[in-house]
């Protein structure tokens, strides 16, 4: 009996060292598998928007690693090259500086009884053919709507594309500069609560004049998500969402701006390390329980090649290159176990 329970108590610290060890490569494996599956989730997500999403911030820079990529920068809108209206010689510091051309015009009232007619400033051509007589307007506009774009608008080192520029949010009013106003324009236009009318009577308009007024795109702090082509943000082709970009005002963190993203896990390299290092230190565990000898080098090589395979086979099909880097660790641990198990039956 007391040589059977000497036997038991010296098999008592070889079945700890075991399970110790057995949960160690356990949480390495999970702790992979968690970190992986959390990033090819945010990665999925993140292809409905146009890809891979890198957060560069408002200090980001454009890097040739980053090209092709989907990014995020936030920052003062800065113009390079201000927008001008040629026709009026008006210009602005804003993306975008739009005309709005308003005539004064009849338009109909029908309320139940016969129709009643008034006359107000409307941006668009009045149909009056079916008016009572007396009521006719103007059958066009001698000057038209129109928007300038900015030659060149940027966001720190980063320069927006034509669509992004457009679609920069937000509108004020401007008021003309009479100084710069053609010799000609200035004839037929005078300043009324900012905007130039060619009512002799800006207080009493009347039929078919014309009111001209601009609004313009501010310039404030904005968040932009788009893809990057050289130091320009352009939109992703293709997107699933239908913009392949985004634009909001201040700055926005990525998870406001989509918020059906997953939150994508932190510290993924040193998660990763430590996955790598939980597992190895459990299969040295493992292998000193069966041999009583520290085999470091077998260790490592076993710790590798769980993590590896695990992690690998969960980015098949979503990244082949992340992929191939996984098991590209796995195989140089296969690589290094069997290195190690030849040298040691030749020693």
């Amino acid at each position: 009996m007391s040589h059977r329970r000497k036997q038991a108590q010296a098999r008592k610290p070889q079945l700890i060292l075991l399970v110790v060890g057995a949960l160690l490569v356990l949480a390495g494996v999970a702790l992979v598998a968690l970190t992986e599956q959390g990033l090819i989730g945010f990665r999925s997500a993140a292809e409905r928007h146009g890809g891979q999403i890198l957060d560069l911030g408002s200090n980001g820079q454009p890097q040739g690693a980053d090209q092709g990529y989907m990014v995020r920068v936030s920052g003062p809108i800065r113009v390079v090259e201000a927008p001008l209206d040629v026709q009026f010689n008006q210009q602005a510091s804003t993306p975008v500086l739009m005309r709005h051309v308003e005539m004064f015009q009849w338009h109909e009232i029908r309320a139940g009884g016969p129709p009643i007619y008034e006359q107000d400033w409307e941006d668009h051509p009045v149909d009056a053919s079916h008016f009572a007589p007396g009521h006719g307007n103007p059958a066009h506009f001698p000057l038209q709507s129109q928007e300038f774009d900015a030659g060149r608008v940027n966001i720190g080192a980063f320069v927006l594309s034509r669509a992004i520029q457009r679609a920069l949010p937000g509108s004020q009013a401007v008021v003309p500069d009479m100084r710069r106003l053609p010799v000609n324009l200035a004839a037929s236009f005078s300043l009324h609560h900012d905007a130039l009318v060619t009512s002799s009577r800006p207080t009493s308009p009347q039929l078919g004049d014309l009111r001209v007024s601009w609004s313009a795109v501010p310039t404030g702090i904005v968040t932009v998500v788009a893809r990057l082509d050289g130091n320009r943000l352009v939109p992703a082709a293709g997107a699933a969402d239908g913009k392949g970009f985004d634009v909001e005002i201040g700055d926005r963190p990525l998870l406001a701006i989509y918020p059906d993203l997953p939150v994508p896990p932190e510290f993924v390299w040193p998660r990763r390390v430590l996955a790598l290092l939980l597992a190895m230190f459990g299969a040295g565990l493992l292998l000193y329980a069966k041999s009583r000898r520290i085999e470091a080098v077998l260790a490592g090589a076993s710790g590798a090649v769980a993590v590896g395979a695990v992690a690998g086979v969960l980015w098949l099909g979503d990244d082949m290159g992340t992929a191939i880097a996984w098991f590209g660790l796995t195989v140089l641990g296969i690589l290094l176990a069997v290195w190690r198990l030849r040298a040691r039956s030749l020693g």
